[in-house]
């Protein structure tokens, strides 16, 4: 059974029973008092000592980290109320159990809100643009100074061994949990602003392919994720079921936003044209079944995005076949495939003598035609491309003679010809 405290002491509390249990059961309990004496003299004495305290901790900060000695300077008349408090909850945390001790700290942390001053502390540390390890580092100083000062009360008090242990162990279980709080706030924050400047990053990439986007919008969202908006820009395009495509653009440098809308992801990429960009684009984007845009004015992107989709139908329809496709070497293919039913109707009028040959002589007479409108009309030339002897290409000439007539004459319609042949011998219904 535990005894009672002297007449004249204090109680202690429910907890103080408890925690000192193991004292009463080995026989020691006689000197609690005496050690809630001694912890009441080494308060008051490490308090007399904090301005000497600030001073070791402020001078040891000043040579890695000036920052936080000036606030100590600063803020002297805070920091020795908070430096107070931490002696008042040394002193408690004392009375406990070594066994206890850690719970015990966390318990009393959470209800006198040191947890979440100290993530807060962290917090302001990620928005400052300062490193975690720094402000981890000023605590373990603070730390190493309190606990010389404290050790060197207690000695002169003569606190028992089991409190000095207990104090010992509290110093640095505070300075632990503290240390938790303030790499955790570190952390939240850092991890909400990252998500908070990906989704302004993806909104931005939004608004630059949108044409009902106002530009200072535009230019608010770029400061805000510290984007440079650049003189010009282009749009990459993948499949949104290419695996490796995604992949591939996610490992575009940060530099470039990416975007993912409905039926496909796509990236803005700044100044496409700079130094060697293109041959990096090649190797980065090799496998990817990417479609690049050309270089446009950032203002321009939605009209670029649309011309890129097109381009995109036609890789798709193999009329394209680069890998990556670069729009602006394909203009021409873009704008004749543009509207495949007008392109379908020209190619038909184009060619109609054809519609009476079978399938396969009409395939034969279109590619000699080709070649024949490629080559200004060298014969030989025809044959050597063509690997056929030149007199079959005589024969096939007369034939194409005999179906078009005069209109094999006519520049005009030698260069509407050319158009409709450009892209390979269409069937009989017009299509490749």
């Amino acid at each position: 059974m535990d005894s009672k405290p002297e007449a004249g002491h204090k109680a202690p509390s429910n907890a103080d029973v408890t925690t000192r249990s193991e004292n009463a059961q080995s026989g020691t309990d006689s000197a609690y008092p005496k050690a809630e004496t001694d912890l009441e003299q080494l308060a008051g004495a490490v308090a007399d000592r904090l301005p000497r305290v600030l001073e070791d901790v402020t001078r040891l900060l000043s040579e890695q980290w000036p920052d936080y000695a000036a606030f100590i300077v600063s803020e002297q008349d805070e920091v020795l109320v908070s430096a107070r408090m931490f002696v008042h909850r040394l002193v408690g945390m004392a009375r406990w159990d070594l066994s206890e001790l850690s719970g015990a700290t966390d318990r009393h942390a959470d209800q006198l809100g040191e947890q979440p001053l100290f993530e807060e502390i962290g917090r302001a540390q990620w928005q400052q643009g300062r490193e975690l390890t720094s402000l981890l580092s000023a605590y373990q100083i603070g730390a190493r100074v309190a606990w010389h000062h404290v050790a060197e009360v207690a000695l002169e008090v003569g606190v028992p061994s089991d409190v000095f242990a207990s104090l010992a162990e509290a110093v640095f279980i505070f300075v632990d949990q503290l240390s938790s709080a303030s790499a955790r706030g570190y952390v939240l924050e850092q991890s909400e602003a990252a998500a908070e400047r990906q989704r302004l990053r993806d909104e931005l990439g939004n608004m630059l392919l949108s044409d009902r986007s106002d530009s200072a919008a535009i230019q608010a969202t770029a400061a805000r994720v510290d984007w440079p908006i650049p003189r010009h820009a282009a749009v990459i395009l993948v499949e949104p079921d290419n695996p490796v495509g995604s992949a591939l653009l996610a490992r575009l440098d940060h530099s470039c936003l990416r975007v993912r809308r409905q039926r496909m992801v796509c990236a803005i990429i700044p100044d496409p044209d700079g130094p060697q960009r293109r041959e990096r684009l090649v190797s980065a984007l090799h496998g990817a079944g990417a479609v690049v845009g050309h270089a446009v004015p950032v203002e321009h992107l939605p009209a670029s995005m649309r011309v890129v989709e097109v381009a995109a139908q036609l890789r798709r329809a193999g009329v394209l076949r680069d890998d990556p496709v670069f729009v602006d070497e394909h203009l021409d293919s873009i704008i004749v495939h543009r509207d495949p039913r007008l392109l379908e109707a020209f190619r038909a009028q184009c060619l109609a003598p054809l519609d009476s040959a079978g399938p396969v002589t009409r395939e034969r007479l279109c590619e000699t035609l080709a070649s024949w409108l490629r080559h200004l009309g060298d014969r030989r030339a025809v044959a050597e491309e063509l690997h056929i002897h030149p007199q079959t290409v005589r024969y096939r000439l007369s034939q194409l003679r005999e179906l078009f007539g005069d209109a094999l004459d006519d520049p005009d319609n030698r260069r509407r010809l050319t158009l409709a042949l450009a892209w390979g011998c269409p069937g009989p219904d017009g299509l490749t």
